[in-house]
């Protein structure tokens, strides 16, 4: 279907146009925004047959943690199709999106079956343009749902409506219903986050006063960073039915939201003290922002229906065959594949029982073993790895707090990954304690405040275990910013704050390097997720 009005002007020789999608060259793309920082841009190519490893190296050039060379062109083609996003001339701007009204339609818990409600005219357009504009970028090719989110970044990132809008309009959509919301919130509070950002480090040298908010941004990014390590695994192991045919989903579309608020009023102080108030842009966005939570279905009634489904689950989460366990670090199991961001989508292993999807199932529904899971050691029921080395259940992720508490330091000196260790020991004995008082919880009790407090606590620890399963994929030898220790130990530090626990002793400050890495993002036109996506415009 064509696009209903005409596309934006994209930076000419940035891309290929969009008529020439299906079949564009890799090369023909390796001088355009995928090549735009960190190593310049490259050779344009002719418009002949990729260079055999050419694709590879542009979907290099395009993230650091790259997608398929199919998501990469999608999501290129889609921030073209988009244009310029501080034109005021332009319907996709940020200056247009800001002023238009939030749609009637919401999302809630209930509808995590379905594909869940259109959101009116949200980005200027109905239905049938956004179908258009998304088919014009070649997404309906995409079936994976942590790749499809990847391809929507460029839309998920200027406006929470249109994101969630065009996420469900994406035809048979494979993003579960509980994190359409959630990931468009994250990628606005990114943009968000990358403004205050460039306000603060293009000032802090002439103001010193304003680098008393570079800590304040380091630990609002290293909340982000957690929040997406949840989003993308749980977009790995997506679920029909939020419980108990899968947990992970459930679990993001409840703390995402919750982490994000407390992202977002710290962003709002920041940009209000320098001087950025509601007249401008970012204010503008942050209402928008404000206005748009309950049709994204991450609103207080949205973040309160995911509660629901938690508290229904405690029981059985605190009903596992196999307690966690602490093994000696050469007995670790195989790092769960849903843990690694950069691989292809785990493949689904046949068979009842594996909590993964099974071609031969009623319905093609998840199924589930009895208890809901399997164990939270990263092993299936028989203790080993299935054909994707992932495990059976939702419950995997804990796996990151295992291996996370067991994982060997090397060198005396290196006290960052040390304290990381030591936090993740104190936050697997905060889990055990937390399953004994889970196994008396009243499934039913989701209006007494200390039941859902189990389900808050039990919440922050399976973001804690994400947190420690993505650092550990991510740390594998390239010198990656997301494989390396100190984001981790500052998102573990907030995330413990939020429990309660006390950090277990003094630890060195990782602020500071994880403001440099912000800083340098900006500077390099880098978005602020997990994948280190470079940026188009």
């Amino acid at each position: 279907m064509a696009v209903t009005r005409p596309a934006p002007r994209p930076v000419p020789g940035a891309l290929p146009s969009p008529a020439h999608s299906p079949g564009t060259s890799s090369a023909s793309i390796s001088g355009g925004g995928a090549g735009n920082s960190r190593g310049g841009r490259g050779s344009r190519g002719g418009g002949g047959a990729a260079v055999p490893g050419a694709g590879r190296a542009v979907a290099h050039r395009y993230a650091a943690l790259p997608p398929p060379l199919d998501v990469a062109l999608a999501a290129l083609r889609l921030e073209a199709l988009l244009g310029d996003p501080r034109d005021a001339a332009n319907p996709y701007g940020l200056p247009a999106l800001t002023t238009r009204t939030a749609p009637t339609a919401r999302v809630t818990g209930s509808e995590a079956d379905g594909g869940g409600a259109d959101s009116g005219g949200a980005g200027g357009g109905g239905g049938e343009e956004r179908a258009g504009l998304l088919a014009a970028a070649g997404l309906g090719r995409i079936a994976e749902a942590d790749q499809l989110v990847r391809a929507l970044r460029p839309v998920l990132r200027r406006d929470v409506a249109l994101g969630h809008a065009c996420a469900t309009a994406a035809g048979p959509c494979p993003v579960p219903a509980a994190l359409r919301g959630p990931v468009a919130l994250l990628a606005v509070t990114a943009t968000l986050l990358r403004q205050a950002a460039r306000i603060v480090d293009g000032r802090c040298g002439s103001e010193p006063a304003l680098r008393q908010w570079r800590p304040v941004l380091a630990a609002a990014f290293a909340d982000l960073l957690a929040c997406e390590s949840l989003a993308g695994v749980a977009l790995r192991r997506p679920a029909a039915r939020p419980v108990p045919g899968g947990l992970l989903p459930a679990v993001a579309g409840y703390v995402v939201p919750t982490v994000v608020a407390d992202v977002l009023a710290r962003l709002e102080l920041v940009l209000t003290e320098c001087g950025h108030g509601p007249a401008g842009l970012e204010g503008r966005m942050l209402a928008k922002l404000a206005r748009d939570l309950p049709a994204a279905g991450v609103d207080a009634a949205g973040v309160t229906a995911w509660q629901t489904h938690l508290v229904r689950a405690l029981p059985t989460l605190a009903q596992s065959p196999r307690p966690p366990y602490l093994p000696h670090p050469a007995a670790l199991p195989a790092l769960p594949a849903v843990f690694r961001l950069a691989d292809p989508h785990p493949a689904p292993a046949p068979g009842p029982g594996t909590g993964r999807h099974d071609p031969q199932s009623q319905n093609g529904q998840n199924e589930q073993t009895p208890d809901g899971h399997d164990g939270y050691d990263g092993q299936s029921r028989n203790g080993h790895d299935g054909p994707d080395g992932d495990a059976g259940g939702d419950g995997v992720v804990l796996a990151g707090l295992v291996r996370g508490a067991a994982r060997p330091v090397d060198g005396a000196g290196d006290t960052v990954r040390a304290a990381l260790a030591a936090v993740a020991r104190r936050l697997l004995s905060e889990h055990r304690a937390l399953r004994r008082v889970c196994r008396t919880a009243d499934g039913d009790g989701s209006g007494d405040p200390a039941v859902g407090a189990l389900a808050d606590r039990q919440a922050l620890l399976w973001l804690a275990a994400a947190v420690l399963g993505v650092q550990e994929a991510a740390d594998d030898g390239r010198g990656l910013f997301l494989g390396g220790p100190h984001w981790t130990l500052l998102a573990l530090s907030g995330i413990t704050e939020r429990l309660g626990v006390p950090l277990p002793g003094p630890a060195a400050d990782p602020r500071e390097q994880v403001w440099a890495e912000l800083a340098d993002r900006v500077r390099h036109g880098v978005d602020c997720d997990i994948y280190a996506t470079r940026l188009l415009w």
